[in-house]
Order: C-alpha cells, then structure tokens, then sequence
C-alpha cells in the first residue's frame, strides 16, 4: 500500500517515539528507515476521568508522541514524522495493563479464558514541518480495535505459560506474537493491532496524508 510514496518516505526523517521492538520491527519490516526516541511521557492520566477506555488510550497516545515532538523541535534537523501508540487490553471496558505479579497474571487470563476481549491501539503522526493555521504542526489521531477470542484455559496451562515468563510484561498478560498465541482460538480484526500496531490502519492514513 505505501509502495507509491515510499520514494518520499525514504528520504525522510521519521521518528518512532515509542521503545516497543514490536513496533520497531512490524515498521520496519514494511521497508520503513526509523530512528527510534522513546517519549518520556508519564503515563499516569486518571483513567476514571475518561468515558471510554478509547478516550484513554488516545489522549495517552496523543501526549507520548507531542512529548518527543516538543524535545526535538530546535534540531539541527527537525523530524518530518513522529509517531506514536499506545495500546490497551480491555474487557467490558476495563484496562488489564501488565501483570504486577504472577497471581495477577493468572487473574487476567482466567477472565479472557474461553471469551473474547479487546484490543485498542491509538496511533498519533504528527507532521512537525507542516504548519496549520492554529498549531505549528499537523496533526493525525486515529485508532484500530481488535476482538480476541481466547480457547477454554484450564489452571494448569495457565499456570505453565505463566512460568516461561513471557507475560509479565505485556499488557492483559500475554503475547500474540509467541508463545501467548497459542492461547488464542480466533481474532475478528487486525492481527498487528494486537501486537501493539495496526498496520492496515497506519499505511492507509500516512497514504491519504501524503497524497492530499
């Protein structure tokens, strides 16, 4: 999809303000060059404070990506892309980020296990060199949500994946990309969502934007 502007996008600075390898990789596998400036953003917004758990996960997106835009606006030379994400797992709109501990991990899954739960992931570009009448840059919001459809998980093959260790750091407690698929029965929507970045969503709004 990105094939008729790609000849742009290669000659460009672009910035994933975000630490996700991830990210990083589904990126870069589509032929992108990026430098890699993880917002420090502190990601403490109150989430009762938002009506939906949507509102959340954009405003968080949206406050990563204007923090590294912010750092890097008196570079010798300034970025003409900054992305950003953010993505949340949630069930009856409920966030499950990572796991504190192990017992928190098996609390997760046993309440996706044999259900299905959501998967929100918000995407912020800016356009720091494209000026608007109202902001010094342009900016583009927009998000993509995945459905996940977990098998029935007895106690014991929670408690085994939980021992490889790998969900204790993702968010809702487990990987679609390892060995946490295998958990999965089925998905309605974007698989790289799930992942932590909507691919389809991503290349289709850099196309309109490059194309205005």
């Amino acid at each position: 999809m990105l094939q008729p502007i790609m000849h742009v996008l290669s000659k460009q600075r672009i910035i994933l303000a975000s630490s996700s390898p991830r990210r990083k990789e589904i990126l870069e596998n589509i032929g992108l060059k990026l430098e890699v400036i993880p917002s420090t953003f502190d990601e403490n917004l109150d989430k009762s404070s938002f009506a939906h758990s949507l509102d959340y996960v954009k405003e968080t997106a949206r406050r990563k990506t204007i923090e590294v835009v912010e750092r890097l606006k008196n570079a010798e030379v300034p970025p003409d892309l900054v992305i950003g994400a953010d993505t949340v797992v949630t069930m009856d709109d409920v966030i499950y980020e990572k796991p504190k501990d192990k017992d928190d991990a098996f609390r997760m899954l046993s309440r996706f296990s044999g259900g299905s739960h959501s998967v929100h992931t918000a995407v912020c570009l800016v356009f720091p060199k494209l000026k608007t009448n109202t902001h010094p840059y342009t900016l583009k919001l927009f998000h993509e949500s995945t459905d996940v459809l977990f098998d029935e998980l007895s106690p014991e093959v929670i408690r085994g994946y939980i021992d490889t260790g790998e969900p204790m750091d993702k968010a809702g407690s487990y990987g679609i990309q390892s060995l946490g698929g295998t958990l999965v029965k089925g998905i309605v929507g974007d698989y790289y969502n799930v992942m932590g970045f909507p691919l389809h969503k991503f290349s289709s709004e850099l196309c309109t934007m490059y194309r205005k």
